[in-house]
């Protein structure tokens, strides 16, 4: 599972990796965010949370949570990285229950639904990074998400199940859009990533993300909501997002982990 390099551990990828490429760029915070949306459609995906979590009181603690998981598997040591791989496959297990919208059953650890959050948080990344950062070549997206292979790997699917491709990736998202529906929990969903409780000065900026963040996501998701696309707040936020997240990488402190990998790419010659 480990990418080996000389030099040092550079954990699932390493100096010249997609991942690492892509994951630098402040602006995949909007592919998250836009993932959640996504993800939130899945009838026995949102219900698994919903019944399990309580998310809705603790919403800033879970984005940490989940944006820390991304950035240190993608950038901290196979140590790092396994030892989170295991703790959500431990938090997974137990997690099973009977969706009250459909009447279906479902577990956390099942690999249809393990594909739908890994597949969706791919593709939502790959969307983020061409429309604030900058173009893709198909070969650099199928680089990625052949690279990505790596992370999912961590939640215990074995990497024959899991897309290497982006056509590979994207037909099974649509493999399950027959399943999709906005259920109660969804429109939940959706309000909390576009509404978080904030103080009245930071919402602004949240405004902002949220808009770029609607800007991505798929015509069948918008459909499903009711969203109403903004065309000209859409149009005025791409700039804001591609200036910031070059600002931000450039000269804000960037997490631990990713100064950690910085400084193991450096000793060995590489620079990110």
């Amino acid at each position: 599972m480990p990418s080996t390099h000389p030099g040092g551990d550079f954990g699932l990828f390493g100096p010249g990796s997609m991942a690492w490429r892509l994951h630098r760029e402040p602006a995949m915070l909007v592919g998250g965010l836009r993932a959640l949306i996504v993800q939130a459609l899945h009838p026995l995906a949102i219900a698994a949370v919903v019944d399990h979590s309580d998310y809705k009181k603790d919403v800033w603690g879970r984005y940490a949570r989940t944006s820390n998981y991304v950035v240190t598997t993608i950038f901290g040591s196979s140590r790092q990285a396994q030892a989170l791989g295991s703790r959500v496959q431990a938090i997974h297990r137990p997690i099973r229950g009977v969706d009250r919208v459909t009447g279906r059953p479902y577990a956390a650890d099942d690999p249809v639904l393990l594909l739908w959050i890994h597949t969706t948080l791919v593709e939502s990344f790959l969307a983020a990074y061409r429309r604030f950062v900058g173009p893709l070549m198909a070969d650099e997206a199928d680089r990625y998400v052949g690279e990505m292979v790596r992370q999912a790997e961590l939640v215990g699917l074995s990497p024959p199940q899991v897309p290497a491709t982006e056509a590979g990736n994207q037909a099974f998202i649509e493999s399950l859009r027959w399943e999709l529906v906005a259920t109660k929990h969804s429109f939940e969903a959706l309000d909390t990533v576009l509404h978080p409780p904030l103080p009245p000065w930071r919402r602004p900026v949240w405004w902002v993300a949220g808009q770029a963040t609607v800007s991505v996501l798929p015509d069948h998701a918008v459909e499903l909501y009711g969203i109403k696309r903004n065309p000209a707040a859409e149009a005025a936020v791409r700039p804001l997002v591609s200036s910031g997240s070059t600002f931000a990488r450039r000269f804000l402190r960037p997490p631990h982990v990713l100064r950690e990998a910085r400084r193991r790419a450096a000793a060995a010659g590489h620079t990110i």
